[in-house]
């Protein structure tokens, strides 16, 4: 059922398994989750999420960053993090494995 708050309805966006801990619903609020967790993290400010995979162990998401804000903004230095969250959207590890200009195209 969902909650009232203020007059709205408010639905979850999890599950309770049956020890009570809750469990992402899928790869939306895992990437969300993945973001703000290493938005803690790294003090920098997220750009997006260029990737999402359900693993074993929960979720992988690669998630962009911007580390270096320039003016032009084209020039800003950029780079992607790979993040692993469990399925109750804990983080269990991140690392960068790429970093770049705006304005550069992938080749």
């Amino acid at each position: 059922m969902p909650e009232q708050h203020a007059g709205r309805a408010r639905t979850s966006r999890t599950t309770r398994t049956s020890a009570g801990k809750e469990h992402l619903r899928g790869a939306e609020e895992a990437a969300e989750r993945a973001c703000q967790s290493l938005a803690r993290l790294i003090r920098h400010k997220t750009e997006g999420v260029s990737a999402v995979s359900r693993t074993d162990e929960g979720w992988h998401v690669d998630v962009d960053v911007l580390e270096l804000p320039r003016i032009p903004d084209t020039t800003s230095l950029l780079a992607t993090y790979e993040v692993d969250i469990d399925e109750d959207g804990s983080l269990l590890q991140y690392r960068r494995v790429r970093r770049y200009r705006r304005g550069q195209a992938d080749t």
